[in-house]
């Protein structure tokens, strides 16, 4: 068999080993941001606080295990009551795991990795970052809009950072048609944790957790 075929086999073990170590950490909130921004910075102390009072909530809070904002939601979760979980990601530069995770993965393909950052959310919190949390961001509101994963909550932390793409989206996407103006209802835009917690809160106290069988359905074909 060619090296290609065999990498078969490494691929189903990243999702099989993700698959049986998460099931144990629903319900959980993924969070992600710049592996850039470093402890000090506004944007971390802001990440570490949401992530507390997540994992103070009961949510596990799940992040890319890295340094920057990931270590800020990580280090947040690890002081709160309920577990930490990084998605270390194996590249040439960059990324190194934290030290504040009670359950971590590494992988080596983003893709699948990228299932398991969505499979198990309950929500997404989307911090201020570069391409990595942008692919994540446009990922979820993909699966979503499309109907490959469920509704939930997609929530932009810091609507400064934001503003201009979200102009974006409603002057060029909208306008051009290439998304309908109703998709901009898939993202939430907010200003601090209790608000991260308020938005969560009150988009399932109108559906609940307990997902119905519709739901399961659709994530164990995600």
């Amino acid at each position: 068999m060619s090296r290609e075929s065999w990498k078969i086999f490494q691929i189903m073990a990243e999702f099989v080993e993700g698959f049986e170590r998460l099931t144990q950490i629903q319900p959980s909130v993924s969070i992600f941001g710049s592996a850039r921004t470093a402890p000090g910075h506004p944007y971390y102390a802001l990440t570490e606080e949401i992530a507390r009072k997540l994992s103070d909530a009961g949510f596990s809070v799940v992040s890319g295990g890295g340094p920057g904002l990931m270590e800020a939601a990580n280090r947040g979760a690890y002081a709160g009551k309920s577990p930490s979980v990084g998605l270390n990601i194996r590249l040439p530069m960059e990324q190194h795991g934290n030290p504040y995770q009670n359950i971590s993965l590494t992988f080596q393909h983003f893709f699948a990795r990228k299932v398991m950052f969505v499979k198990y959310a309950k929500a997404y919190v989307v911090m201020p970052g570069g391409f990595g949390t942008l692919d994540e961001l446009v990922e979820a509101l993909t699966l979503i809009q499309t109907g490959k994963s469920t509704h939930m909550p997609v929530i932009l932390v810091h609507a400064p950072f934001w503003s201009g793409l979200l102009d974006w989206f409603r002057e060029t996407l909208v306008h051009e048609g290439v998304i309908d103006k109703n998709d901009l209802n898939l993202l939430s835009v907010v200003n601090n944790a209790d608000e991260v917690l308020d938005v969560i809160f009150r988009y399932y106290e109108a559906c609940g957790f307990e997902a119905s069988e519709a739901e399961t359905e659709i994530k164990l074909n995600l």
